[in-house]
């Protein structure tokens, strides 16, 4: 297996595979419908203009196996040193410790890039997800109740926090 910089090239489809699974399949991500192709245009311009990584695991083969990413916490200029965080694995590879590797991976662009918070908006059922962020020194920062609602029931989030010693020398503006 080997890291990779993702490019809407080489990645997009399969990215995008992985949202699509997780939008039909799971409550990883507060969407209802599978996102066309198409989608991902405005989702990697968005990470180009940010600046923001899309951190990828390959397989010897090519196949990807999971990325990891983050983009804007909110859009106030203050909020410049956090972002919001998101890791996803392909199905079938889950709990093979590509989550953790992908983080490890997340955590290091984040303090090269002199961030200071990161922030994981974690659906509260999600023991896996909530297991990983606590082993990596995430603290939970908050529950917010009933926040989305899919599958005919209502969702709680958990946020999760890791503050990093980035940047050195923190400026206003």
């Amino acid at each position: 297996m080997r890291t990779v910089a993702c490019t809407r090239d080489r990645h997009a489809e399969s990215i995008l595979a992985i949202f699509n699974d997780a939008i039909v399949h799971s409550t990883a991500l507060y969407d209802y419908s599978a996102r066309p192709l198409s989608s991902m245009d405005a989702w990697f311009a968005a990470k180009a203009a940010g600046g923001f990584p899309v951190i990828g695991i390959e397989s010897e083969s090519g196949e990807l196996l999971g990325f990891a990413s983050y983009g804007v916490f909110r859009a106030w200029p203050a909020y410049k040193y956090t972002v919001e965080h998101a890791v996803y694995v392909h199905k079938d590879h889950r709990g093979s410790g590509l989550g953790m590797r992908l983080m490890g991976e997340l955590i290091a662009a984040a303090k090269a890039q002199n961030r200071h918070v990161l922030v994981g908006c974690i659906d509260a059922s999600n023991q896996g997800s909530i297991a990983l962020h606590e082993r990596l020194g995430f603290a939970h920062a908050g529950t917010i109740k009933q926040a989305g609602f899919k599958f005919g029931r209502w969702l709680d989030v958990a946020l999760y926090q890791l503050i990093l010693d980035t940047p050195s020398e923190p400026v206003d503006g």
